[in-house]
């Protein structure tokens, strides 16, 4: 998307228009300036150095897929590219805290916010459709990798100020699909659902030490966990097992909270290529996770293979 500008060209281009775009009356204008895409690290200097001044955001574009050119199929997959997507996914980490590097540079106070305003799985279109409009399908292969990808974006909330998965309804990584009257809803939803109790909480600083999850030679984290209290004090912990074949053992120590009781829900399947379709709409949804035990303020649960699970502290 875009025009192909050169950062320079576009900088100038930005403060322009940006300085004709003034706040009226008690009405505040929250102006986002076209960021990088992916690790183009250049393009951020230049517009945060040009540009800083005029602009409230500056956007990110990072897409997870095998390869541009080549795109694997959303359902029919092995575990080597399983791995390599959720590696891919874990990238985000890497280009969020490069991007916020720049950005502290020019903008110490992080005033400036970075919106990461297209995001998710990129997967070849579904067969019998029209590519042109990307409709795919969603395992439980994109929910690990949503939930890990919100984590990330809660690590780095102080820079980052709003998310945006690319498309939410029969396009991408969607949340819902739609076959005439039909609908139903994907896993990623479920994630979106069984995470929303982070917004408008406070994030809880969350350490994590374990084991990886090793393919192949290669690793990445085998847990992925973010923490939040909201202002009934209750706590939402949600944890991703990125590893389809070994369950991951919890222990949390708890520092500052009162809290004796916990509640949860896990999302997983029979397999890592599960989806839900208009035949069978609930073969991916979450249930109750009684798994899960608190003793004073020492937190222990059990992670499934390739599961999401979110729990409440009361």
């Amino acid at each position: 998307c875009g025009g192909n500008m050169r950062a320079e060209f576009y900088a100038d281009e930005y403060r322009r228009y940006a300085t004709y775009c003034r706040h009226f009356n008690e009405g505040k204008l929250y102006r986002i300036a076209g960021g990088p895409h992916d690790d183009d690290y250049h393009w951020t200097t230049v517009l945060m150095r040009e540009a800083a001044a005029r602009m409230e955001g500056l956007s990110l574009h990072y897409y997870s897929l095998i390869q541009w050119n080549d795109k694997k199929s959303a359902t029919q997959f092995d575990e080597s590219e399983w791995f390599t997507l959720l590696k891919k996914a874990l990238f985000i980490d890497t280009l969020i805290s490069q991007h916020s590097a720049i950005m502290d540079h020019y903008d110490p106070d992080k005033r400036v916010g970075l919106i990461v305003d297209e995001w998710g799985t990129w997967h070849a279109a579904e067969p019998g459709t029209n590519p042109a409009f990307l409709y795919q399908q969603n395992t439980l292969r994109d929910a690990v990798l949503a939930g890990v990808t919100f984590h990330i974006f809660h690590e780095h909330c102080d820079r980052v100020h709003m998310a945006n998965i690319a498309q939410t309804v029969n396009v991408l990584q969607a949340m819902i699909l739609t076959e005439g009257e039909k609908m139903l809803l994907t896993p990623t939803y479920h994630v979106f659902e069984m995470f929303k109790g982070h917004q408008d909480a406070a994030r809880l600083p969350i350490l994590l030490q374990g084991q990886d999850y090793v393919f192949n030679g290669d690793a990445i984290p085998q847990v992925s966990a973010s923490a939040s209290r909201n202002s009934r004090g209750e706590i939402l912990v949600t944890a991703c097992n990125l590893n389809p074949n070994q369950p991951a053992d919890l222990f949390c120590s708890l520092h500052g909270t009162t809290a004796t009781r916990v509640t949860g829900r896990v999302l997983t399947a029979a397999s890592m290529n599960s989806f839900n379709t208009f035949a069978s709409p609930h073969t991916v949804i979450p249930v109750q996770f009684n798994g899960a035990t608190l003793d004073g303020s020492d937190l222990k649960f059990t992670l499934p293979p390739m599961s999401v699970i979110a729990l409440t502290l009361t």
